[in-house]
């Protein structure tokens, strides 16, 4: 959680301080200086979920910090939603390949964190 936290929270400072930096990441092609025509408010979209990540990035490293289980257990059905919401983006030509890795990050981040809780109980119940 924690690690995922500050990984978000970084991207999301990335995009806020160089957001053509993020968008070629993610496998965008950033537009000149310039370039965007009258209307284009993909500056203004990367601004907003930049702003989300951190803040996202944030409450998971603080959940982390407390140790809020019912906090990471919410977190993996949305997680492997955004997996699917991404994959699909790509896959029916809404977004470019590189894209798929966002998708692919949240989808394994659910599974290790789901995986990693179903173990923590089983082992705190003595169970195998």
């Amino acid at each position: 959680m924690a690690v995922f936290g500050v990984l978000a929270s970084a991207l999301g400072v990335v995009g806020l301080v160089a957001p053509d930096a993020l968008l070629t990441v993610m496998g965008f092609e950033p537009v000149p200086d310039g370039g965007r025509a009258d209307g284009d408010h993909t500056l203004v979209f990367l601004t907003a979920s930049s702003m989300a990540a951190l803040n996202m990035g944030v409450y998971y490293v603080l959940a982390a910090l407390a140790d809020w289980k019912p906090f990471f257990r919410w977190t993996v059905p949305f997680r492997l939603l955004t997996c699917a919401v991404f994959t699909l983006a790509v896959v029916t030509g809404r977004a470019p390949c590189g894209f798929l890795g966002v998708g692919l990050w949240e989808g394994l981040g659910a599974l290790v964190t789901g995986a990693a809780l179903r173990y923590e109980k089983r082992k705190g119940t003595g169970v195998s």
